[in-house]
């Protein structure tokens, strides 16, 4: 059944690093009709380009300055997936571990994440957009249609991404990867800006021992059970004027 433009939702995707958002998110959006943006990227993309220029993240407005050079460009199935600098691409620079290492500490400067506030916002004009991130439904989208929280413990987020880059489960690299993710999740639990939380009002998706299809078929029912409900309501007043 084609959604109407009435039903088209504005759905915020939280959760801790590791957690499937990107990936789950992007499924999804792709099942739904939706667009799809992990505003990670943005703050990856401006780690990325902060240690290529040598900028400190002890100079806020350096970091700041950086922000509109970084462009999300739409890969082959229209979501925003691709991180180009200059016009060229740099999606593959911004995931690797160097980032991975810097990327909470300069994701909580708040006057980057002030300076990208605006920029997040601006994309769900028009509803029928997932938006994944950490601070989306209670920071960036505080009045989503729908905010969903994606829940994993630790270890099995080190699981997947131990998978995802091919490493022993048991090698130095694997250890790296779980406690790096610990550190992670302390620094973006508490930092004084935009700590990572479930709102109040969200859904929460717990996906430990999922398979990935799981996850992303409980993603698409919740956005239609969300938009059924949204059928259902009368239309606003003047709505056909």
């Amino acid at each position: 059944m084609e959604t109407s433009n009435r039903q088209r939702l504005v759905v915020a995707l939280d959760g801790p690093g590791s957690s499937g958002k990107s990936s789950v998110g992007a499924a999804a959006a792709l099942e739904v009709g939706y667009r799809f943006c992990d505003t990670g990227l943005l703050y990856r993309a401006v780690t990325w380009l902060a240690l290529a220029r040598n900028v400190s993240a002890s100079y806020p407005h350096a970091m700041r300055g950086l922000v509109d050079e970084v462009q999300l460009a739409e890969d082959a199935q229209g979501r925003l997936a691709r991180v180009l600098v200059d016009d060229v691409d740099h999606t593959e620079d911004v995931h690797g571990p160097a980032v991975d290492a810097a990327v909470s500490a300069v994701s909580a400067i708040p006057e980057l994440r002030s300076a990208l506030l605006g920029r997040q916002r601006s994309l769900v004009d028009g509803g029928g957009i997932i938006m994944a991130g950490r601070d989306i439904g209670t920071v960036v989208l505080p009045d989503a249609d729908l905010k969903i929280f994606l829940e994993a413990s630790v270890v099995e987020r080190a699981r997947r991404r131990t998978a995802e880059r091919g490493l022993d489960p048991d090698s130095p690299g694997a250890i790296a990867i779980l406690n790096a993710l610990r550190r992670r999740d302390e620094l973006d639990s508490t930092r004084a800006v935009a700590p990572l939380r479930a709102a109040s009002d969200a859904r929460i998706i717990s996906t430990d021992g999922n398979r990935f299809e799981d996850t992303v078929d409980a993603v698409v029912n919740a956005i239609r059970d969300a938009e059924a409900r949204r059928a259902a309501e009368p239309e606003p007043s003047g709505a056909g004027a």
